[in-house]
């Protein structure tokens, strides 16, 4: 093992593929947007965009901002969220999560996650004291948390519920939108997502219109004009090019997702191993797969293994958030969070974009079965 020869060229993300067949589309906008000479949060392209952001996600509002650790950072400012207070959180997530509640100097407090990777209600219930002051469930891989259950948890305490759905744009549990359930969704547009930037972006959905006008008061320095500041903000405004091109990908986002959901569908007909933990869907759910994770044993030489073989795969995430040497201070050790340390030694994630044949998907689960099956 380890010394075959490269046979296929899977990618795990195709964004050239993507390039090629939008770059004549691309390059009206990008003109339109120079000849226009308005590129920061000026033009139509951004107000249109939140309205139709909104829409889509079926709240009242969207803010558009620079990135989606962003969209975490302002719908915790805008809740109060701050020096003393608790946040509770999954442990497994992108560093974004923790890292803009630390930031605001809160102090996060992880909850084990279930099976699926998502944070398991019961887990939150205990991690709940006097400081709490939100929750913040992360819709990992595209399937969105248990919100039913979240929500009654927070309703209970008093605690906001700050959506991460980063991952998660169109997701949807027992007919609900990612976004639309908690007080506030916070959304990444950054090039890998499904809906995809040509760099750094983000958004912030709520139904609170007092939390949504604060919000774009917030992103450009706390000015309520260009003579009057209100509050001390920051610089955190959408680019107009970057809302444009959201603006034409949002039209083909519902093929995107769908071409996804069925290269999942086909990697969960193919795919079974008594080894193997692969995800499936449940009836209430309707799952975007912006990852496809399967749990298995030997994942490192798995992994090795495919990419010997000209398959590329990636790891979300490695390392959990509570391990990191940025998160010493916290106090935690290893075996605090036993699920999520068992999971990030067999996470995979195989490749699911959009750009993928039938046969990629096939060649991909034939070579999985096959390193399982020695």
């Amino acid at each position: 093992m380890g010394l075959e020869m490269a046979k296929h060229d899977i990618p795990y993300v195709n964004l050239p593929a993507q390039g090629r067949d939008q770059l004549a589309d691309l390059h009206r906008i990008f003109e339109q947007v120079v000849l226009r000479g308005s590129f920061v949060g000026t033009h139509d392209d951004l107000a249109v965009l939140e309205k139709r952001l909104a829409e889509y996600c079926g709240t009242a509002e969207a803010i558009a901002l620079n990135s989606g650790t962003d969209a975490l950072l302002l719908a915790m400012m805008v809740s109060g969220i701050g020096k003393g207070d608790e946040v509770i959180t999954p442990p497994n997530s992108f560093v974004a999560s923790t890292a803009t509640i630390v930031q605001l100097g809160a102090t996060p407090v992880f909850a084990d996650v279930l099976a699926d990777q998502n944070i398991d209600p019961e887990k939150i219930a205990k991690a709940i004291t006097p400081r709490t002051k939100a929750i913040m469930p992360v819709h990992l891989t595209g399937r969105i948390c248990q919100m039913d259950e979240i929500m009654e948890i927070a309703e209970r305490h008093g605690l906001v519920v700050i959506e991460d759905a980063a991952q998660a744009i169109g997701s949807m549990y027992k007919g609900r939108l990612a976004g639309s359930i908690g007080h506030f969704g916070c959304f990444s547009a950054h090039p890998l997502k499904n809906l995809n930037a040509l760099g750094d972006g983000g958004f912030v959905t709520t139904n609170d219109k007092t939390a949504a006008e604060r919000m774009r008061r917030l992103r450009a320095h706390g000015m309520a004009d260009r003579q009057t500041i209100e509050e001390w903000g920051m610089v955190s405004r959408m680019d107009t090019l970057q809302a444009a091109i959201l603006n034409y990908r949002l039209d083909k986002l519902p093929d995107v997702i769908a071409k996804r959901r069925d290269n999942a569908a086909l990697y969960q007909k193919l795919l079974h191993h008594k080894r193997m933990y692969v995800p499936t869907c449940r009836n209430e759910e309707f799952n975007t797969f912006h990852t496809f994770v399967i749990q298995v044993d030997r994942r490192d030489e798995l992994q090795q293994h495919l990419k010997n073989l000209g398959i590329k795969t990636a790891i979300h995430y490695p390392v959990p958030i509570h391990l990191q040497p940025a998160a010493m201070s916290l106090g935690h050790k290893q075996g605090d969070f036993p699920m999520t340390e068992r999971q990030a030694e067999r996470i995979l994630t195989l490749p699911v974009n959009q750009y993928m044949s039938k046969g990629d998907v096939e060649t991909v689960a034939a070579e999985v079965m096959a390193f399982c099956d020695r």
